[in-house]
């Protein structure tokens, strides 16, 4: 799932005692049991709401493979059961199989945060045919997203703007200027969301999903987590292990990391996956028309993302192609293998003077649709990462960084320590330096970590196995390219993954995929 720049998160912790009463389903026990009692009305879907991304009602899946959504009630503050509540905007669509083998409810989080499950799994749901086989296929938008208590901060020309902003500043001027904005955006999000920001950190969003499990009548949550999802999975692991089913995390998030460690990561996750391209257009036989070697093509990419400093070029009018842009839509472009001819051709067109598919890719990255609305990723990512980081950088410090960050990556570097001053002045104190995922006494989780990744670099997969604790994390290993293992297709990958979601086997820990 793209994110913007600062996939990292921490999240929420709470005391033992709260995470105790929660866990073993007592305390508040008389608003949770009408809350666990509610009943689904679940009817056909519409057309996604513009914060989920607009477009089209899905299109049915093959074999009466109608899509439903419904709403389910939530607390809005966990620690307040008794007070108001917010819908959970949800959709699945029935298992297609012999219903005597249905397993249950297979529910999906496809990351960000900030992404809407709602849109995202019709989107995909082609790619889990197997798995609809034995499960309804579930996903929902987490608090916060799309239409579940959706943040809003800026509006779409403010959004515009905010986005032509230079968000690698060289001087005191145009450091002044990217706080300035920043703080702007963050004062837009606590004056149009105040009552919902101190209440989308990950461990609301975890309990969100025990209450989803009660409600669609499963005894356990089976769940596959993507990306972000895979901290989500871990955290709702930690606070429910005894309700962990069968779990897959896919693209997996370093849960003992910082944001600021989590940004250097993807600083050189990034970079490896630019060497990758690089490596992959100039090994063809036929030319690769943006450099003679690996090194000239990022030798090149370097002098560009220079020159827009310096100039922007046209984009898609009236915008231009900044410097911001261009880095924005090179990091999309790397997410999968898929788009890296569309990079190719972006370079392209940007070193004749014509910025516009590097802003398209740039616009799926911050959520712009063609009609230049946005949808509320940007606003949703902000203030889960906000909610659920305890650090806060100033500008003092993101330069006193500057250095590590440049050596892991000449071309993202920059980009990424300047984006750890978005949560400055932010409403909400950060909850913790990062996550808790142990998880004593859970079911396996299957973890699939990819060499190639570059926005959850492949060593969090191991980081995430240890942290759940022994017994529970099996390492799966994808030796590919792009964000993620199982939507790459490979089949080792996705036998692994059906054979212990559909069948219950567990694969050996340490196999590895290529």
């Amino acid at each position: 799932m793209p994110t913007r720049s600062r996939l990292r998160v921490a999240a929420a912790t709470a005391t033992c005692a709260l995470l105790t009463t929660l866990a073993a389903g007592c305390g508040d026990e008389a608003r949770d049991q009408d809350l666990t009692a509610q009943k689904l009305t679940w009817k056909d879907c519409p057309a996604p709401s513009q914060a989920e991304g607009g477009g089209s009602a899905p299109s049915p899946l093959p074999h009466d493979g109608a899509w439903q959504c419904a709403t389910m009630k939530a607390p809005l503050d966990w620690a307040d059961p008794e007070g108001d509540t917010i819908g959970i905007a949800l959709i699945r669509t029935r298992a297609d199989g012999d219903r005597s083998r249905r397993i249950g409810s297979l529910i999906f989080n496809f990351g960000g945060p900030g992404g809407s499950g709602v849109s995202t799994l019709p989107a995909f749901g082609d790619q889990y045919a197997a798995l609809r086989t034995r499960y309804d296929l579930v996903s929902f938008d987490p608090r916060g997203v799309g239409r579940s208590a959706g943040v809003r901060c800026e509006s779409d020309q403010q959004l515009d703007a905010y986005f032509q902003q230079d968000s690698t500043p060289d001087d005191a001027a145009e450091r002044t200027a990217l706080l300035d904005n920043t703080r702007k955006f963050n004062a837009a999000c606590e004056k149009n969301s105040a009552k919902t920001l101190p209440h989308v950190r990950t461990t609301d969003a975890a309990r969100d999903m025990d209450l989803m499990r009660q409600v669609l009548g499963d005894r356990q949550m089976h769940y596959f987590g993507i990306s972000y999802g895979t901290e989500l999975g871990g955290v709702y692991a930690h606070l429910f292990p005894k309700n962990v089913g069968r779990a897959v995390f896919d693209g997996v998030v370093d849960p003992t990391q910082t944001s600021e460690q989590g940004s250097l990561g993807q600083a050189k996750g990034f970079q490896l996956a630019l060497d990758n391209f690089a490596a992959d257009c100039t090994s063809k036989t036929e030319d690769c028309p943006v450099g003679d070697t690996a090194q000239d093509v990022e030798d090149r990419i370097e002098r560009l993302l220079r020159a827009l400093d310096r100039k922007p070029i046209p984009g898609i009018f009236p915008r231009v192609l900044t410097q911001s842009a261009a880095t924005n839509g090179i990091a999309q472009a790397l997410y999968s293998k898929d788009f890296w001819a569309y990079l190719t051709e972006g370079l392209e067109q940007a070193y004749a003077g014509d910025g516009q598919t590097l802003m398209l890719l740039s616009d799926l990255m911050n959520g712009r649709s063609e009609n230049g609305e946005y949808s509320n990723l940007t606003a949703a990512n902000v203030a889960i990462n906000c909610a659920d980081d305890k650090p806060r950088y100033s500008t003092a410090q993101v330069e006193e960084k500057l250095p590590r960050f440049r050596a892991a990556s000449s071309v993202f570097g920059d980009f990424l320590a300047w984006g750890m001053v978005s949560c400055s002045d932010w409403a909400v104190p950060g909850a913790a330096d990062h996550p808790d995922v142990s998880a004593p006494g859970s079911a396996p989780i299957v973890v699939v970590g990819n060499t190639g990744d570059p926005a959850t670099p492949f060593e969090g997969a191991h980081k995430m196995v240890e942290a759940l604790g022994r017994g529970v994390g099996v390492e799966l290993t994808y030796k590919g390219q792009g964000h993620g293992a199982y939507d790459s297709k490979n089949k080792c990958v996705q036998k692994a993954v059906n054979g212990y979601l559909l069948n219950g086997v567990v694969p050996a820990a340490g196999t590895v995929c290529s």
